[in-house]
């Protein structure tokens, strides 16, 4: 029987029946990021990621998972109107621009690519809808993603800076050419 590793992954948006899954994949995945805010201290985000498929019914809004047959390997979701964002700060404020948040890979199937792949999807959604920019955020528990961001070319952007209760939340922006 061949792993994940070895069988190729596809993007797609998600199907009902994996919301569920998929919100246990968040709220695991964010509750293990070292310095990152427990259940218990930010119940509503937690809720939020346990309850991840409601956003899928939003406005311009795209739940997209990477799978290997029936298995989850990650998700994110993506925003063609940033005024459905739903983050703190500046960023709903921005027009023509896309955006994608809440961006989850198993451990399982870490290191094959599966982030980039689905950052890649959300760029391409961008393109299509011809906005000149992608808008993201990310935390300082978060440094892996916080680096693959800046090798795919994300920059700094400290106007979309703000405090999720008593998390430094950092922006980012990635300019389309």
């Amino acid at each position: 029987m061949r792993s994940a590793q070895q069988e190729a992954f596809i993007i797609r948006e998600a199907k009902e029946e994996e919301f569920e899954a998929l919100g246990k994949l968040m709220v695991s995945v964010y509750s293990g990021l070292e310095g990152f805010p427990k259940q218990d201290e930010q119940p509503r985000y937690y809720d939020k990621l346990a309850h991840i498929g409601r956003l899928a019914a939003g406005p311009d809004t795209k739940l997209l998972v990477a799978v290997v047959g029936s298995r989850l390997l990650g998700g994110v979701v993506y925003y063609s109107d940033m005024a459905q964002y739903g983050s703190g700060g500046t960023a709903t404020g921005e027009k023509n621009a896309s955006g994608f948040r809440l961006l989850a890979v198993s451990p399982e199937a870490r290191g094959m690519g599966v982030g980039q792949a689905l950052i890649d999807r959300c760029i391409a959604l961008a393109r299509e809808r011809k906005h000149p920019q992608v808008i993201i955020h990310t935390t300082g528990a978060m440094r892996i993603a916080w680096r693959m961001y800046e090798r795919m070319g994300f920059r700094r952007s400290e106007d979309l800076d703000f405090m999720q209760e008593n998390l430094q939340v950092y922006g980012f922006r990635l300019a389309l050419q």
